[in-house]
């Protein structure tokens, strides 16, 4: 499983992230292999899975971000068991331990914000090792350095990606793929 995500993102690593049901048409067109889904809800998330994996791309559920499940682990097995998406994206610690106990590819999301919060979340991705992060905001290249050096966890920019010199950036930084709302570097 964590082949497919690897590959994948190696050989595009720009990934759309769709914050809004206006988007998932666009993204699905797009280039794009991998599509980070930001939004949905018990009523609509199994056909959405659908649609994107039936066009033959991988999609990663922000399983925070959706409405009408609880944020707890049930909800995850759920979600897993029962609509298969090819991984979640989180931010809280208890999800990625339990996602890695049932062998989900799981993307811990950290947003730094401070040295504090930085540390903090380091010190996390080292206890729960996901199987990538997506460092928000991704324009910080010296921070994706930093990330990767200490855990060496493949890691993700995302956030305040708004033109190809931001994707350049965090990728020299060592970021592995991009992930952005932004449709217009979805075509880059």
């Amino acid at each position: 499983m964590n082949k497919k995500f690897y590959d994948r993102v190696g050989a595009s690593p720009i990934i759309a992230a769709v914050n809004s049901m206006e988007k998932l048409d666009i993204a699905i067109k797009s280039p794009c292999e991998i599509i980070f889904l930001l939004t949905g809800n018990i009523f609509n998330l199994k056909s959405i899975i659908d649609k994107v994996k039936g066009q033959g791309m991988n999609i990663y559920v922000h399983i925070d971000l959706m409405e009408g499940f609880s944020k707890d682990t049930v909800a995850l097995n759920y979600i897993y068991e029962n609509m298969k998406p090819d991984g979640i994206i989180t931010t809280k610690s208890s999800i990625v331990k339990k996602a890695k106990s049932m062998n989900i590819f799981v993307i811990q999301r950290l947003f730094i914000l401070d040295s504090l919060s930085l540390e903090t979340g380091i010190n996390s991705v080292k206890a729960t090792r996901p199987d990538a992060i997506e460092v928000m905001p991704g324009i910080m290249p010296k921070i994706i350095k930093n990330v990767y050096d200490k855990t060496r966890i493949p890691v993700i920019a995302g956030g305040l990606i708004n033109d190809k010199e931001d994707v350049i950036g965090s990728l020299k930084a060592g970021a592995i793929g991009i992930s952005t709302s932004r449709k217009e570097i979805w075509d880059m």
